[in-house]
């Protein structure tokens, strides 16, 4: 029997980071974002996971750096507003260890991509919602998207790494 799950947003993060100057990372999140996720009961070998997050409104707590993220440098996001993923399969590795296979969709540019999750279990909360979660971990080459904005400083090191490292932490709520 199949079982849907709805994203818990209050308890969830979608998450990235990105080396600038190639000696420190910068960290970001989407603020607006929604997933879901199918399943046979609580078995997710058979899972398909959706997501899907507003471009606009990437969050790297500097308003300047997140503006030229949204501009046609980077994001585009008003000519490309949603950034998606759609899981193809699942793997279990392990009691806790997953691999979701699936698409990557961003500025409408779509690659295949293989995520780690570790899955934390599944609990009922105080309030008798059931709930299950997993840490998410990922890569991708922003230049594969069309986001190719690059400088390099006087001394030729690259100012922003073309490895975007993803991370997520993920919380669903059973639905009735």
């Amino acid at each position: 029997m199949k079982t849907n799950w709805k994203i818990d947003t209050l308890h969830s993060q979608i998450g990235f980071k990105v080396k600038h100057m190639m000696i420190t990372n910068v960290k970001g999140t989407f603020d607006q974002f929604d997933a879901s996720l199918e399943a046979e009961d609580n078995d997710f070998t058979k899972a398909e996971f959706a997501f899907n997050a507003n471009a606009d409104s990437i969050n790297t707590g500097v308003a300047d750096r997140d503006a030229h993220l949204k501009s046609q440098d980077f994001f585009n996001a008003a000519a490309y507003p949603h950034l998606s993923f759609k899981s193809t399969g699942v793997k279990k590795i392990s009691e806790e260890e997953y691999e979701i296979h699936g698409d990557i969709t961003i500025r409408d540019v779509t690659k295949p991509i293989i995520l780690s999750a570790d899955f934390g279990g599944v609990v009922v909360d105080p309030y008798g919602q059931t709930k299950t979660g997993f840490s998410i971990d990922g890569k991708i080459k922003r230049s594969e998207f069309g986001l190719t904005w690059s400088a390099i400083t006087e001394a030729g090191s690259i100012v922003v790494s073309d490895e975007v490292k993803l991370n997520c932490e993920i919380q669903f709520v059973k639905q009735n």
